[in-house]
């Protein structure tokens, strides 16, 4: 059976798996798979689930908060922020939604920093404008 070989790169860590048979992802333009020898391609993960099997039939699904992917002489480059690895899909969709839920989070954190930043900044402006 053909294989290729995946290499995931997040930004704490490398991991190479060898011996995949195929991967399925989503872009914006929907799924897709990919399986050995397939030509040269390019596209942007979009923030969810994928999977790929190994060459002994096991399926690991691979969570990303998107990515980029390059495949090209049967190895798959995937480069994301991060990423979670699991076998059970039950624990890697919770796993999604509180990575998530916590993203939301600071997300909203960063909002609210920036509105207090630009709100001060607009008040000083007001006190240099009045002190002339």
């Amino acid at each position: 059976m053909k294989r290729f070989v995946l290499h995931l790169l997040g930004a704490p860590e490398y991991l190479k798996i060898p011996d995949v048979t195929s991967f399925v992802g989503q872009d914006d333009s929907g799924s897709f798979g990919l399986f050995p020898d397939h030509a040269r391609m390019m596209s942007v993960l979009s923030y969810g689930l994928a999977r790929f099997m190994k060459q002994d039939g096991s399926w690991t699904y691979l969570a990303v908060p998107g990515g980029l992917i390059y495949f090209v002489e049967n190895e798959l480059h995937i480069v994301t922020r991060r990423y979670f690895l699991e076998k059970d899909y039950e624990k890697i969709s919770t796993s999604l939604l509180d990575a998530l839920l916590a993203e939301e989070e600071e997300l909203r954190s960063v909002k609210e920093n920036i509105l207090r930043l630009e709100q001060e900044m607009l008040r000083r402006l007001w006190q240099i404008e009045r002190g002339r």
